[in-house]
């Protein structure tokens, strides 16, 4: 009995974390899911070049995306000691090597674009994606800034702020989508550009919001006070590399696995470019849900870990894959119940509508693999214990799930059924390894629970 309200408790302290997050991770993929729902409705050849656009742009993205979740586990074990000053530091040091590395990856984005052509994409496609992508390509600067602060503020266990300004940004995005994609309120009609264009100014505003409730709020306003007596240390920059750059490459992986086999889509033809752009986006949805999950438990890990309670982080554990059991059986349940009817809330093209109906069945059976192996990539950041997770995503994503999905794909002639059954390979392989290894960490360190 008392295992079982021991048990409740941890869902009910993660769950609050997470909501915020999960809405917050939600409406971040809004913005990506309001361009192709809006650009939708001009035909089959915008969507495509929005989810070809997208997909480049998404390759280095999330490169940027994983080194600002290292501050993240940093800032909770710092915060869980009581070292404030110290946590000030990470977030000075972490803006200044976000905003170098979002610079970066910005040069690299901008210097690609000559190899659109050399995708194998339809040239109407990679023509009409350009613009698209630059606009992208531009809010790198904007997202690195604000990702500093989102991260260190749930480093302290503040979730609730980005929520909110995630889904005030989204909102503004929709609005813009409708004045700039149909030319509504005076201004042009730019199609599948005007969806990048609103995407870039409701990211800019991100950071300026952020920035504006940390000088206002009084908790977070101690931070940036500290944070002028703070200055740019190379052991603090070396830390913030050692945790982020491993997530960086385990994330990067799994993110190019999934614009990878987006390209081979593209040598099926525009309707598989667009009902996998479809797929991807409802998929997405589910997988942001749980990633917010993950994100509450790596919180909650990173302080039970820095308060050197490992039996507290093994209930953490336990709970944590029991609700993304829940919610991944009800994400399965509804792409199956609703295949036929949610592909059409992006497009009236029945080719499309077909086809997406045929990968949902297959996006609904790796929902409990994905889930597994999102879950224990948040314990093991927790614990700082990244550089193994480096390992794993390359065996399972490289080595297993881009192979299989082509030789399901095209080898034995399956199309975009068999490249997505390489989802289900290679994500059920990173979910075993990593809950093996979150089971051997805390059984080093801790006896089993009576």
């Amino acid at each position: 009995m008392r295992k079982f309200f021991n048990l409740n408790n941890e869902y009910g302290a993660t769950l609050r974390l997470a909501v915020p997050i999960i809405l917050s991770q939600v409406g971040q993929i809004i913005t990506q899911l309001a361009d192709n729902v809006m650009v939708g409705q001009l035909g089959a050849l915008p969507l495509a070049a929005v989810s070809f656009g997208g997909t480049v742009s998404f390759i280095l993205f999330i490169t940027c995306m994983g080194i600002t979740l290292g501050i993240t586990p940093i800032v909770g074990e710092a915060y869980a000691q009581g070292r404030h000053r110290d946590a000030s530091a990470y977030l000075h040091n972490a803006i200044f090597l976000y905003m170098g590395i979002g610079l970066l990856i910005f040069g690299v984005q901008m210097g690609i674009i000559p190899l659109l052509d050399n995708m194998g994409q339809p040239e109407e496609v990679v023509t009409l994606a350009i613009p698209y992508y630059k606009y992208l390509v531009w809010s790198v600067l904007p997202f690195m800034l604000f990702a500093a602060f989102k991260q260190f503020l749930e480093g302290i266990g503040n979730t609730t702020i980005s929520m909110i300004i995630v889904v005030f940004s989204n909102l503004l995005n929709v609005v813009l989508n409708y004045v700039f994609i149909y030319g509504n309120w005076g201004a042009p009609e730019m199609g599948a550009t005007g969806a990048g264009l609103a995407t870039f100014i409701s990211r800019l505003i991100t950071p300026f919001l952020v920035i504006g409730y940390c000088i206002i709020h009084h908790r977070a306003r101690r931070y940036l006070i500290l944070l002028r007596r703070t200055r740019l240390m190379w052991d603090k920059l070396r830390e913030l590399l050692k945790v982020g750059f491993p997530i960086c490459v385990q994330m990067s992986l799994e993110g190019w696995t999934f614009a990878f086999s987006s390209i081979m889509m593209g040598w099926l033809g525009t309707v598989a470019i667009a009902a996998n752009q479809i797929a991807n986006t409802l998929c997405n949805i589910g997988f942001l849900s749980l990633l917010g999950i993950s994100s509450a438990t790596t919180i909650r890990v990173s302080h039970a870990y820095g308060a050197g309670d490992y039996q507290a982080i093994r209930r953490i554990g336990s709970s944590s894959y029991r609700i993304g059991l829940v919610w991944n059986a009800f994400t399965a349940f509804t792409f199956i119940l609703l295949r036929d009817l949610l592909p059409q809330a992006f497009t009236n093209n029945e080719e499309v509508i077909a086809m997406t109906a045929n990968i949902l069945i297959v996006v609904a059976i790796f929902q409990f693999s994905d889930g597994m192996q999102c879950i224990g990539m948040g314990l093991l950041r927790g614990l700082q214990d990244v550089k193994i997770t480096m390992k794993i995503a390359f065996i399972s994503y490289l080595v297993i799930n881009l192979p299989v999905g082509y030789l399901f794909g095209f080898t034995l002639g399956f199309g975009e059924i068999g490249v997505w059954l390489g989802y289900i390979f290679g994500l059920s392989t990173a979910a075993i390894l990593l809950r093996r290894r979150f089971n051997l960490k805390v059984a080093l360190h801790s006896a089993p629970e009576q």
